[in-house]
């Protein structure tokens, strides 16, 4: 029975498995390990006979606003529900925390619209709070804001918006 839990700084390890398996072949950005301690609060992880076998994390960029990064399901996994399980935890996790959009950049245009995201242009907050995101040194922030000093290390993957 798979379990999805917070994660825990144990689970770090297998998370960095998890990222650099599709990090490798370019279909997720990479992280240092030191960043994934840093936000291992932020992560959900999917867990199986006490093995990971999937995460997820939610980032909070803006009193309204949060970001879905770094999902990843062992390609061993894939098409038995891990990834919905991780979003649906991740969905919540955003309601309960109080955003009522998340964002997310990713090559799975289907997996994401399947849970309610939509294809977007440009950046859909106000001057104010674009002009107090561009003070963030967030990576996931300037991806947000389409900035042209992104660009040239986006992979290629498309910008999405749900509203909660």
């Amino acid at each position: 029975m798979t379990i999805i839990r917070s994660a825990k700084t144990s689970d770090v390890k297998a998370i960095r498995e998890l990222v650099d398996s599709y990090a490798a072949p370019g279909q997720m950005l990479a992280k240092e390990t030191v960043t994934l301690y840093e936000s291992v609060q932020e992560f959900i992880v999917a867990e199986e006979d006490g093995v990971i076998i999937g995460c997820g994390a939610l980032h909070v960029l803006w009193e309204d606003l949060a970001e879905v990064r770094t999902v990843a399901v062992d390609k061993n996994w894939h098409k038995k529900g891990v990834g919905h399980l991780i979003m649906e935890a991740i969905i919540d996790r955003a309601r309960n925390v109080g955003v009522q959009r998340i964002f997310c950049l990713t090559f799975q245009t289907e997996f994401f619209g399947r849970h309610g995201f939509e294809v977007i242009q440009g950046t859909p907050v106000d001057h104010d709070v674009y002009q107090q995101l561009l003070r963030s040194y967030d990576a996931g922030v300037a991806e947000f804001l389409d900035l042209e000093s992104v660009k040239p290390n986006t992979l290629g993957n498309t910008r999405m918006l749900r509203t909660l």
